[in-house]
């Protein structure tokens, strides 16, 4: 069943302060003009593992017609430090269930093997519609014998988000690589990824989600888009263009919004600011989900909505 998409949720989380590593909603009916839900406050909150989450991503399932949201299990703000948190983080991921987006179940926590990793971070989502099943995949740091520590993407699938496959290596490059996202369209597949050593978005296509199948395409503003992470990306609902938000990290200045007709051509419009609004509370790294009209009124009904400064 195809739905009628009018608005958009994006999931978030705010930051290293007092429930700042916690998972938060907020909605737009444009998808550049964002209201905070429940007062710009954590909709959801984890007390097991590091009892913190950070870099939540929310997926429609189509297996089962549930939403999830999982998150990295990591709270910097108890002074864990990023250097442990690299090398000797959680190796789990956080994870929420719902049926309607307004009531979902308690967290719940899923460790993945991957042997000599730091943290498992910033895991994501892609639905794999040949093989029927949700492609996860994930950053971590791996020290293999004697070479240095390097950020490598893994990957694993599941139809449930309880059972996993074992993880496998994604992405492995000369350079640190971490944040990677997913979007199809047509028979394409982009996917985006931040070079930790440069600290810019790169980007990739394919015809498939296989490990090799990725071809690096050049952009000029990615290219020359530094301090930036998190990258995510979305269609519009009411028309032929695409949205990537970065995160511009190294400026503390929030998401940035990237605009383009036609992602093969990786080219995009840098957004002005008067042209968007990201509300009043700080957006890190998160995600986005296309609404119906009706799941958009469910939401603002639940928690109500705080309008930007």
């Amino acid at each position: 069943m195809t739905l009628d998409y009018e608005a958009y949720l994006f999931v978030h989380f705010t930051g290293e302060h007092e429930d700042g590593e916690q998972v938060y909603f907020s909605v737009s009916q444009d998808g550049l003009h964002w209201n905070d839900l429940n007062q710009s406050q954590p909709v959801l909150k984890s007390g097991i593992g590091e009892k913190g989450v950070r870099d939540p991503f929310i997926i429609r399932s189509p297996l089962d017609n549930k939403f999830y949201i999982i998150a990295t299990d990591l709270r910097i703000a108890n002074d864990k430090g990023w250097d442990t948190a690299q090398h000797r983080g959680s190796r789990s991921i956080i994870v929420w269930e719902s049926s309607d987006l307004v009531n979902w179940s308690k967290e719940r926590s899923v460790e993945l093997d991957v042997p000599d990793a730091g943290c498992v971070w910033a895991p994501e989502t892609i639905f794999d519609e040949e093989a029927g099943e949700h492609l996860m995949f994930w950053a971590s740091m791996v020290k293999e014998g004697d070479k240095e520590p390097k950020q490598i993407i893994y990957s694993s699938r599941t139809k449930d988000f309880v059972t996993f496959t074992r993880p496998e290596k994604y992405i492995e490059r000369g350079n640190h690589v971490i944040d990677t996202t997913i979007i199809k369209e047509g028979n394409t597949y982009y996917r985006y990824s931040k070079d930790e050593t440069t600290k810019c978005i790169t980007v990739e296509e394919s015809s498939s989600l296989s490990r090799d199948a990725f071809v690096a395409k050049r952009s000029s503003v990615l290219d020359n888009l530094f301090g930036v992470e998190g990258p995510e990306v979305f269609k519009f609902n009411d028309r032929n263009e695409w949205c990537l938000m970065v995160d511009q990290y190294a400026a503390g200045k929030g998401y940035l919004p990237l605009i383009t007709e036609d992602l093969s051509s990786g080219q995009f419009r840098v957004l002005n600011t008067e042209e968007y609004d990201l509300g009043a509370a700080k957006k890190r790294h998160g995600s986005f989900l296309n609404l119906t009209g009706d799941e958009y009124k469910a939401l603002v009904e639940a928690w109500g909505t705080l309008a930007a400064n």
